[in-house]
């Protein structure tokens, strides 16, 4: 990265602000925040895909006239 990355300190009492540069501290929790949020966003997705699939395949089953797993009948019910 080629420039500094940098916060706001604002003084409530005054209004005074300032741009600091983070800490390599802050810079590797916010690394860390980031991966976290990817992590936790690709969860996410793969849960809604995994829904859609069992719901598709549990209205396939009663179109067909098949018996529904347990997950699927569930998963149907309003």
């Amino acid at each position: 990265m080629s420039e500094a990355l940098t916060k706001i300190v604002v003084d409530c009492a005054s209004g005074e602000q300032k741009i600091v540069p983070l800490t390599a501290a802050e810079i590797a929790q916010r690394d860390q925040d980031a991966a976290a949020a990817l992590e936790a966003e690709a969860e996410r997705v793969a849960a809604a895909e995994a829904l859609a699939e069992l719901k598709a395949s549990a209205r396939a089953k009663l179109i067909a006239g098949t018996p529904l797993t347990e997950e699927e009948a569930a998963v149907l019910v309003i």
